[in-house]
């Protein structure tokens, strides 16, 4: 791939950490607006119906039995488990929540948010007794911290981390989860920007892991470490500040060509909230716009011999989704060609699908070596452009001009609820997964957070 040669935007401000900083700090102050709270508590509806559903996952489970053993005490509490500290609590949790790559995803390419920050904010609140109101506002600061540090579309931050090697949320997840927990702790400027610091040094997590255990970790790592550093900051901890500037921080060192573009820090111009996408398929967004593409002309090519495939995708799907053989149904997950052959066949890549008989259906395995990704520099990521040539000489094309789950596109409350019960019924039982949609539907009223912790307990 050719190196990117867009240039830093020359109106990017000094003093980005002190922005930040203080937008933490006032966090106390801020009346959100009703839209806001809705989209917080949508948001928190996929973050549960996807850690519920990674639950029995084998990241999850490890990460949970390692819980288990340390016995931290504290009151915060693991999903489909029993109580403790605050950071163990967000670690199995976030991890639970990213297990089956079906949350959510900030469309300017930030990642995934809600795995971190939720889990971070959840189990502080939980920990501290904190109120409904208070938790919102402390995954909705979060939220945008975290997203205003990884946005800018093509050639914006994140898709240039993914583009080096490393994942946005885990670089950027541990400074919002950070974020929310200092939320949560009242912190005044200083203590924030210490907290924000901290958790900057710790920021790590690499595109090479993709399609194993350690991906979801990254979301996990990066709630637990957030809360670590906050915690820190509260007994006095000073971080070296400065890493988030445009130069010699964070940027310089995980874009050293500094070929992106780096959109200001404001956060007068808009909810970065709004831009949340959720996934109707369960696997890497870079290969949402295919399968839809690919959805259109399964029942074409039912029970006829295609001779090969095209498809004209991001620029970043061979960095994240490029698996060309992939052996398991995580590492299918990340790799547009299966994905791509799977729907051919009629698979509607729900989180039921991904298991060993799709991975070695037959005829997924014989269309997918006959796919071939054509990745364009300017295309977005929810667009994508079919090619299908059929053995009989017919030639077939789809495209997807806005893929479902994007903001401009949203699931319907139908869809988004199908895929809440599809992934907390079969653990909760349809009574108690119904229940608990409706109080995460209400939780900015008084007693839902207890009354949700009690139901997602083992």
């Amino acid at each position: 791939m050719g190196s990117v040669t867009a240039q830093r935007a020359t109106s990017v401000e000094t003093g980005r950490g002190d922005r930040i900083a203080s937008f933490v700090a006032e966090a106390g102050t801020r009346d959100y607006p009703s839209e806001i709270i809705h989209a917080a508590k949508l948001a928190l509806v996929d973050y549960f119906a996807c850690a519920i559903g990674g639950s029995g996952d084998p990241a999850a489970r490890s990460t949970k039995a390692v819980a288990e053993q340390w016995k931290a005490p504290g009151a915060a509490q693991v999903i489909r488990g029993g109580k403790t500290n605050p950071a163990m609590a967000a670690l199995v949790n976030g991890t639970m929540a990213h297990c089956q790559d079906y949350d959510d995803t900030h469309i300017g390419g930030a990642g995934h948010i809600s795995a971190p920050v939720w889990s971070a904010a959840l189990a502080v609140g939980g920990h501290r007794g904190s109120s409904e109101s208070a938790v919102l506002s402390a995954f909705i600061t979060g939220y945008e911290v975290m997203a205003h540090l990884g946005t800018g579309g093509i050639r914006g931050i994140g898709r240039n981390m993914q583009q080096c090697g490393f994942h946005p949320t885990g670089v950027n997840g541990v400074v919002g989860a950070a974020a929310a927990s200092a939320t949560l702790l009242g912190f005044d400027e200083e203590r924030s920007a210490n907290a924000l610091s901290a958790a900057a040094t710790s920021a790590a997590g690499f595109v090479a892991s993709f399609g194993s255990d350690s991906k979801p970790y990254h979301a996990g790592r990066s709630a637990m470490n957030g809360i670590l550093a906050a915690d820190l900051a509260a007994e006095g901890f000073v971080a070296a500040k400065g890493l988030f500037e445009v130069e010699n921080g964070m940027l310089d060192a995980l874009i050293q060509d500094r070929r992106a573009i780096i959109p200001e820090i404001d956060f007068s111009d808009g909810w970065e909230l709004l831009n949340n996408g959720y996934k109707p398929f369960a696997c890497c967004r870079a290969t949402h716009a295919s399968i839809t593409a690919a959805h259109k002309l399964t029942e074409k090519v039912r029970g006829r011999k295609i001779a090969r495939v095209e498809s004209k995708v991001h620029y970043n799907a061979p960095f994240t989704a490029g698996k060309t053989n992939p052996q398991s149904p995580l590492e299918c997950k990340f790799s547009v060609p299966f994905c791509i052959a799977a729907a051919l066949c009629g698979y509607k890549m729900v989180a039921a699908d991904f298991d060993e008989p799709m991975v070695w259906d037959p005829a997924v395995r014989a269309i997918l070596p006959k796919v071939e990704l054509k990745p364009q520099r300017e295309q977005p990521q929810f667009e994508a452009y079919m090619d299908v040539w059929l053995e009989d000489g017919e030639h077939l094309q789809s495209e997807t001009k806005l893929f479902l789950g994007h903001p401009q596109n949203p699931m319907s409350t139908e869809q988004f609820q199908a895929k809440f019960m599809s992934l907390v019924e079969p653990s909760l039982g349809g009574k108690k997964a119904e229940r608990l949609f409706a109080t995460l539907m209400k939780f900015d009223e008084r007693g839902a957070l207890a009354e949700t912790m009690n139901l997602v307990s083992a």
